[in-house]
């Protein structure tokens, strides 16, 4: 397993709930804008916390201070080990989120079948038809329709989110997202925060930021589509 990192609390990624993240190292997609570009790229870092074992410590440490842990990336659904990772966690206690891009449905379906997930956040990076484009030129569409579908026939609990930044997402794209998740429980149109980038390049000398207003729009836009529309 190759673990990229452990945040030792939030009190953001697991809605609710006071979490600790496990980052899995390893990405199938090459999103210009990711803010992990060492976690994107492999990287695995030279810290205790790597240590598949001392992470499980910690997080028996931590019993009835943290209430979930959350399984991020990266891609988690790349690592082989990534079922007995959630077994393991489950086995303390603990309700688990899968952070994922959902480019591999099959295993985001057994997470389900098996209940080794309490919550998915599938990210919707733009409208999946324009993933080749700027996400990933061999991303196989179908895949993510695939996890569409099955998160929302099947979790337990779940989000679908969209960092909003251009020209990757415009208001057409909110549109069509919105047309693929229709009824669905819960919709976040997230900032983009102008950190470390995987691809700066694809952003020099572009207006790729959203204003406070034209977030307020395209919540305006998605919000009849699904029960909660809201902006992070």
């Amino acid at each position: 397993m190759n673990i990229g990192g452990l945040l030792k609390n939030s009190m953001i990624d697991y809605p609710g709930k006071l979490s600790c993240g496990i980052f899995l190292s390893g990405c199938n997609f090459d999103c210009p804008y990711c803010h992990n570009p060492d976690l994107a790229k492999g990287c695995s870092m030279p810290r205790a916390e790597s240590d598949p074992q001392n992470c499980y410590r910690f997080i028996e440490s931590r019993k009835g201070f943290l209430d979930g842990v959350v399984i991020s990336g990266g891609e988690p659904t790349l690592q082989t080990d990534l079922f007995d990772l959630c077994e393991n966690i489950k086995q303390m206690g603990y309700p688990v989120k899968l952070d994922t891009n959902g480019s591999r449905p099959q295993v985001i379906k057994r997470l389900i079948t098996e209940g080794l997930v309490d919550y998915i956040a599938m990210d919707l990076k733009t409208d999946p038809l324009k993933y080749a484009t700027y996400i990933q030129p061999n991303c196989n569409v179908s895949e993510i329709l695939s996890s569409i579908e099955i998160i929302m026939a099947s979790a337990t609990a779940y989000e679908f989110r969209t960092t909003c930044v251009k020209p990757i997402v415009t208001v057409e794209v909110v549109e069509n997202i919105c047309r693929l998740i229709e009824g669905a429980g819960l919709y976040a149109l997230q900032r983009f925060h102008k950190t470390e980038m995987l691809h700066p390049d694809f952003f020099k000398d572009a207006n790729y930021e959203y204003t406070h207003e034209e977030l307020r729009q395209l919540k305006a836009i998605a919000e009849p589509w699904v029960k909660q529309c809201i902006v992070r």
